[in-house]
């Protein structure tokens, strides 16, 4: 697995008024939004490409765009869902898939809740977006989805990282034996007693949309 940690100073700036408790839900969500489109642009350097021949208004030349089949963008429910509009504006030709998955509180371990996937994605490259990798165990589960369905190349965009979810997250992917490479602003110090990532942020996806409880 690659790690790739974004340093941008427009990257450190956005994270930043993330990661205050002052920053509205209506400001949160345009943060995340404006944050992934930056992460998106690293995250798809090797997003595959062909040529084809064109005509511009003063000569024939050849182009590049991006090769069929299409990529698969795959948000992990719910907090994921925030960050797939900055991701499809970069790519809106790629597909959307989902897989929902909710953190037991007291094992700290996901478990599955829904899923909407291709059933074959052989030959495909997927981009999965999850806002926290805390303990990894989401990620590497979902990516496991994937590889168990043909998938042969996998970037996974995440807000923030922490150092144990990213170490269970190699192991997990390492032993899939697919290509696959993390994408974060940001790898935190820790996580705390209860699973969060510190400092962090807290809950994403309470501070996206709400407790909804």
């Amino acid at each position: 697995m690659e790690l790739r940690v974004i340093d941008h100073p427009l990257v450190a700036h956005k994270l930043s008024l993330l990661r205050s408790r002052d920053t509205s839900s209506v400001t949160f969500r345009q943060l995340v939004d404006e944050l992934m489109t930056l992460l998106a642009y690293e995250g798809t350097r090797e997003v595959r490409v062909e040529s084809w021949e064109l005509q511009t208004p003063v000569a024939p030349t050849v182009g590049t765009r991006i090769a069929k089949p299409n990529p698969l963008v795959v948000p992990i429910l719910r907090a994921g869902l925030g960050m797939l509009e900055g991701m499809m504006r970069l790519i809106p030709t790629a597909e959307v898939g989902f897989v929902g998955m909710a953190r037991n509180e007291e094992t700290l371990q996901p478990v599955t809740y829904a899923e909407r996937l291709p059933q074959d994605l052989t030959g495909r490259q997927c981009y999965v977006l999850d806002p926290m990798l805390a303990t990894g165990g989401s990620l590497g589960g979902t990516v496991k989805f994937l590889v168990d369905r043909g998938a042969d190349h996998i970037t996974c965009i995440c807000l923030l990282a922490a150092p144990e979810g990213i170490a269970h997250f190699r192991e997990l992917v390492d032993a899939l034996d697919v290509p696959c490479t993390l994408v974060t602003a940001a790898v935190d110090e820790k996580l705390n007693e209860v699973g969060y990532i510190v400092p962090g942020l807290g809950d994403a996806g309470d501070r996206l949309y709400g407790l909804a409880e």
